[in-house]
C-alpha cells in the first residue's frame, strides 16, 4: 500500500464570477475534512461578499495581487507574500486590480460551504 497519493485531477468548482478554483485536497477531492488545497485564480475586478467562516485560511500569492478587508482593515498582498486569516474573522477577498491574482488557499479545517457564512 502505498503511502502517498498524488493528485493530477483536481476539482474544478464550478462559478459564475470568473474565478478558476481547482481543489487537489479537500471535501471535494478527496473527503478530507481536516485540510483543502486549492489553486485559484482570481480574474480583475472579482470580489466576493463578506464572510465568517469556521475555519483557518491560509493564502499564498503566486502572481498579481489580491485585496483582503479584515474586520475594518484593508490589506494587499502581492506575489511572494502570504497570510493566515483565523476562524470567526469577517472578511472580503477581492481583485480590483488590472491583472489575474493568482494563489494558493489552504483551509483547516477544509473549505465548507456551510460553514463559510457569506453574507
Amino acid at each position: 500500500m502505498k503511502k502517498y497519493f498524488i493528485q493530477t485531477s483536481p476539482f474544478i468548482v464550478p462559478t459564475t464570477d470568473g474565478k478558476l478554483i481547482e481543489e487537489h485536497h479537500g471535501l471535494a477531492t478527496t473527503q478530507n475534512k481536516d485540510i483543502s488545497i486549492a489553486h485559484m485564480i482570481a480574474p480583475v475586478a472579482w470580489s466576493e461578499p463578506f464572510q465568517t467562516p469556521e475555519f483557518d485560511e491560509y493564502t499564498y500569492i503566486i502572481s498579481g495581487k489580491k485585496q483582503f478587508i479584515i474586520e475594518d482593515e484593508k490589506i494587499i498582498l502581492e506575489a511572494g507574500q502570504s497570510i493566515k486569516i483565523e476562524s470567526n474573522t469577517r472578511v472580503q477577498y477581492s481583485n480590483p486590480f488590472d491583472k489575474p491574482c493568482e494563489y494558493i488557499a489552504i483551509c483547516t479545517p477544509a473549505f465548507d460551504f456551510k460553514k463559510v457564512h457569506r453574507e
